[in-house]
């Protein structure tokens, strides 16, 4: 049941994102986009409660119970990033704002984009991981919340893995091929 209600809400999350992009940008209702925007945000509290509920309710963690604090967790950290994401082409396809920036391809301002997006893995991280011991401990019962204890390593093992991206792009930044361009981004801003 949980798995379906996880599915429902990603589900939500992109139909009330494009519904108010749609409502902001196509059919120009500002306010109306800007409430259904809002809204975004209520998916996470749905799936929150749920999630209570069920194991308030004498279910057993499960499987379910940790993805959907690993959800939460990096639904509220790159949410507003995929929302920015998602404006910026909308506006610029249907109501003629500039292009969709890209991120940095090279040098130290490539880096710096790949610590940023990593700090923002660590909150994800941090904030499921908070979910699930949260989780533990409101259940209390050993038993009942053995498979959560996996997903802390889970997590964990994840955040180390995405470690390596901004430690390698630090290290060896990347470089534009000969003949290739120059990023504009690296020389906007001062090294």
């Amino acid at each position: 049941m949980l798995l379906a209600v996880i599915a429902g809400c990603e589900i939500g999350f992109w139909a009330l994102l494009a519904a108010g992009l749609l409502a902001r940008y196509a059919l120009r209702l500002r306010r109306t986009g800007a409430a259904l925007l809002l809204c975004v945000p209520l998916v996470d509290l749905v799936l929150l409660a749920a999630t209570a509920i069920d194991l308030r309710g004498g279910a057993t963690a499960g499987a379910a119970h940790g993805l959907s604090a690993a959800y939460l967790g990096y639904s509220v950290a790159f949410g507003h990033s995929m929302v920015r994401w998602a404006d910026e082409r909308f506006a610029h396809r249907f109501a003629g704002g500039p292009p969709p920036t890209r991120g940095p391809r090279y040098g130290a301002a490539r880096a710096r984009y790949e610590w940023r997006e990593f700090g923002k893995a660590a909150l994800a991280t941090a904030i499921a991981c908070g979910l699930l011991l949260t989780m533990i401990a409101l259940v209390g019962d050993a038993d009942r919340t053995r498979a959560l204890d996996a997903w802390l390593g889970r997590l964990g093992f994840v955040l180390a893995i995405w470690f390596l991206w901004p430690v390698t792009t630090t290290l060896w930044p990347p470089k534009p091929r000969d003949g290739a361009t120059r990023d504009p981004a690296e020389h906007a801003r001062p090294e």
